[in-house]
């Protein structure tokens, strides 16, 4: 099989990851293609291509990293699909399963057909102004907030057309259910099962006690236009992507059309994973 690799050289533990990786694929005789962001790994016969052009040649992608990586990498397959398989070498790890230990028997069981993959939801923004970036996707959410300036701004929110309510407050985020254990769950958001699909409206520090996330269908088509005084705001996507928004602009917010595919194992549940990230069940400390 063809494998590719994208990593964040930066995290404790990367480099001796890589190597793993890169004896793995010697020993078993499988491809492996570096990000050519990797360069500076020594190794006889290493093959780089450029992240554009990455997913072309392989049949897996590899990230390794947090989830900051994870969602880079959702970004580089956009809609070819390729599935992924994160490793965890971040803080946290809502997104990445494995731990480096695991990866040489994962990347066996890959190549013997013994794994799942999992669907996840990603949302598309419109705006006049979306040209000026590459990709309007996004697998956790979209957020429009008050951008540089810390004051509230006036947020109206439409569904299918129909005036739903207008926000007083820092911004929005509009989160897929992957994205309800990331920005959305920090504001009060509810926590959806990865294999759902829906979109969450969770506002940022509104100023009314009666202000409460909502949850859309995955069909619906929201509209949300800014009013802010000082006629700034801006819009992220996935906390990587941002894009300054001025006043009265009109950002439309909507199912993609395609799917990221995660590599997935039984014995790593999603609620596995928020019992041991969330410390579901531990007891208080006792001092």
């Amino acid at each position: 099989m063809r494998f590719g690799l994208i990593t964040n050289l930066k995290r404790a533990g990367a480099r001796e990851a890589i190597e793993t990786f890169i004896q793995w694929s010697r020993q078993s005789k499988n491809q492996l293609f570096l990000c050519d962001d990797l360069k500076e790994i020594s190794h006889d016969g290493l093959q780089f291509v450029s992240r554009k052009e990455i997913v072309s040649h392989v049949d897996i992608l590899v990230s390794m990293g947090g989830d900051g990586t994870m969602l880079s990498a959702v970004r580089t397959v956009g809609a070819q699909g390729t599935p992924i398989l994160g490793i965890n070498i971040g803080s946290l790890g809502f997104l990445t399963q494995l731990t480096p230990q695991q990866l040489p028997p994962a990347l066996d069981a890959i190549v013997k057909g013994e794994y799942q993959i999992e669907k996840r939801m990603l949302l598309k923004a419109e705006t006049e102004r979306m040209n000026e970036v590459e990709s309007p996707y996004a697998l956790n959410d979209i957020v429009i907030d008050n951008g540089p300036v810390s004051r509230l701004i006036d947020i109206n929110l439409k569904v299918n057309g129909e005036d739903i309510v207008t926000y007083k407050a820092d911004g929005l985020i509009i989160s897929t259910p992957t994205g309800s254990t990331a920005y959305s769950l920090a504001v009060g958001g509810p926590i959806m099962h990865p294999k759902m699909e829906g979109m969450i409206a969770a506002p940022i520090s509104a100023f009314s006690l009666n202000t409460r996330p909502m949850v859309f269908s995955p069909e619906d088509i929201l509209e949300v236009k800014i009013n802010s005084a000082h006629r700034q705001a801006g819009l992220t996507l996935d906390g990587q992507v941002m894009l300054p928004l001025k006043d009265s602009d009109m950002v439309v917010i909507k199912r993609a059309d395609f799917y990221a595919n995660f590599i997935v194992f039984p014995d790593n549940s999603f609620y596995k994973i928020l019992r041991n990230k969330l410390h579901w069940g531990y007891p208080p400390s006792v001092t």
